[in-house]
Order: C-alpha cells, then structure tokens, then sequence
C-alpha cells in the first residue's frame, strides 16, 4: 500500500529539499511507505547534487532526461514507468501543491475513482496568494476550453494520484506540454473524483509557464479533440488550413502582381507557397497522429492531392453552371459548391494517401 510520488523538475534545486522533508513528514504521520521521484528535464542548476544527498537518507530517487527537448508530460511518463509501487501521485515541485494533502488523495482514490485530482475551483478549494487578471482569465479560459472534453472542475491541476494498473499504455498516449492530467482523463477516460486543495503560488524559483507552454497547450487539446471526437474535428482542421492557406495564396498573388508579373503566371507561382504552407500545418496540426513521412515526398502527394481538389472545384463549378439548372443562373452559389467538393476530395485523398494511417490501425 505504498505510494510513489512522481515530481517534474526543471530548475527546481531551492524547492526539493523542503518538498522531501514534507512528503516524508506527512507520509511518515499517515503510516504509509514511499518513494519520491525527480524526474528532472537537464536543470544543470545543482538538482542532482541535492537529489543525491537526500537519497543517502530518504527514498528519494533522480531521473535525468538528457539530450532531449524539455517537455513536462514526457518527464512525468518517465517516472511513472520507474515507480515502485502501483499507487501513484504527481505534483510541482515548486510547493504549490500541499504535499500534507496527499493522503487525501489517497483515500479519494479508493472505490471507483480512477483518478483524484486536486481540485483548485472544487468546493472548499482555494488560491492562497493574488493572481493577477491576466493568469485568472487564462486559467479560466484554459479550464473553458477543456469543456466539452471532461466535467471536472479544475482539469489543468497537476496535483492527482491514479493508480497505474488503470492507466492507458504508453503506445495510447500521445501527450505534449505540461497538462498531463488532462491526458490520462481523456485517453483512459478515468472517473474523476476531485478533492478541494490549497493552491498556493510559488515562493522559490521562477514560473516556467511561457508563450511556448501555451501553444504546446493549444496543440496538446487539438489531439485530444481529436481523439475524443475523430473526423468531424480532423474535417474542420483540414477546412481551417484550408482557409489559412487561401490567404497566403492571395497574399503571394497580389504581391506578385505589385512586382510587375503578369496575373496568369502570378496565379500559377502563388499556387505553391500555399501548398507548402497547408502541407505543413496539415501536419502538424490535422495529421499530428499520423506517422511523420518524409518531407519531400509527402510534399509531392499533398501537391499532387491539392492539384486533384483544384479540378475537381474547377470541373464541378463548370458542370453545374454548363448543365444544372439552379446553378446556372447562380454562379455564385456554384462556386461555393465547388469549393466544398474540391475540398471534400483533397481532404479524401490526404488522409488516404498523403498522411496515411499506421497499418496496424487500419
């Protein structure tokens, strides 16, 4: 009935001290036997000495990921595979998260609960500390965001005890950021039970929440929408990169033709920078969990897919005006109706041919 505790770090060395000496003070009062797991992301700010130096007196145990871009969710995969024991808790190590709630946690745990998330905006919740509005609004908007995903009140605390024999396989998650809680709910679909903590804003070390946390966010609910919802969310993506790359063609045109090149050869060069562009995003973004193929070649498919979505709205709008006769006095609408079916088979021939799903999922 042990627990381990596993603990992100990225220049963290003011904080781990205090944070073993409460985990073993209130493990100790609880009864209970631990384990304490640094899972640290290259701090190179002395961590590994400290770390080193409680390990001779407590259980406490340092993992280095080295030579690898930093990345909160990642580091806490890593602990979570090196715990001993099956009975697990996550939280900051910057001592926002009230280690003597842990056997709270705990007991919240037992029964049907898959997960005990504690919980900052559950009733009897609170932050210990002013934030300011900018932090409030996002925290709040963050927290809106995850709505139609899960119901629990405060999905972005990273202060949660799961038991690892209900979690997914490390092949099933896909997480990116530092909202790795928000991964394990959705993908596991665990039952939630959240707990009321006491937040309380660091007093050591600087924040790591940056510009670059928040798109990793953005991106990270973009997979799980995604998963959660499948191909009406991969359609609208594909549809948003569309749009986003019909400005870059018009952009690229017009400039062209300030330049002094002729319309027809403007409208011929501007075609590519705005392939290249929905290529790209398509990749990152709609066909994120699709295997990476290589650049130039998947470049050629998607070229070639767009160039077959071109004919395809060029043809159909020249059908509908030539033989359809609603359309042949609304041009207008004939062009919209193009555009859609030219859309609807670029979007076909991507995700059969150009990102490709695994063979195995198929």
């Amino acid at each position: 009935m042990g627990v381990s505790v596993v603990t992100p770090t990225y220049r963290e060395a003011d904080n781990i001290r205090p944070l073993a000496e409460r985990i073993r003070t209130t493990m100790e009062a609880a009864g209970v036997d631990w384990e304490l797991i640094l899972a640290d992301d290259d701090s190179r700010d002395g961590s590994e000495e400290v770390a080193l130096e409680l390990g001779r007196s407590l259980p406490v145990r340092l993992h280095v990921r080295r030579a690898r871009p930093r990345d909160l969710s990642q580091s806490v995969l890593d602990g979570i595979r090196l715990a001993r024991f099956d009975r697990l808790v996550v939280m900051d190590a910057d001592l926002s998260h009230p280690p003597e709630q842990i056997p709270e946690l705990l007991a919240a745990l037992d029964g049907d609960a898959g997960m005990a998330l504690g919980s900052r905006y559950a009733p009897g919740g609170r932050i210990v500390g002013a934030w300011s509005r900018y932090r409030t609004l996002n925290s709040r908007i963050a927290t809106w965001l995850t709505r139609p995903l899960t119901r629990c009140a405060d999905p972005m605390s990273g202060f949660f005890a799961v038991d690892r024999r209900h979690l997914p396989g490390p092949d099933e998650l896909a997480p990116i950021g530092y909202k790795i809680a928000l991964e394990l709910i959705v993908r596991g679909r665990l039952r939630v039970r959240e707990v009321a903590i006491r937040f309380r804003d660091r007093q050591r070390g600087a924040s790591k929440l940056n510009w670059r946390q928040q798109v990793a966010f953005l991106r990270h609910l973009h997979r799980l929408y995604t998963f959660r919802f499948g191909l009406p969310v991969r359609m609208l993506s594909f549809g948003a990169v569309g749009l986003s790359g019909l400005v870059v063609d018009t952009a690229v045109y017009l400039g062209l033709q300030l330049t002094g090149v002729g319309h027809l050869l403007a409208r011929f060069l501007s075609f590519w920078p705005a392939v290249t562009w929905n290529w790209r995003l398509n990749r990152l973004l709609t066909f994120n969990d699709r295997p990476a193929d290589r650049p130039v070649p998947q470049w050629a498919k998607f070229a070639v897919a767009s160039g077959v979505g071109l004919l395809t709205n060029v043809g159909s709008y020249a059908v509908l005006t030539s033989f359809v006769a609603p359309f042949t006095e609304r041009t207008l609408l004939a062009l919209f109706a193009g555009v859609v079916i030219g859309s609807a088979v670029n979007f076909a021939t991507s995700t059969r041919f150009v990102y490709p799903q695994r063979r195995t999922e198929e």
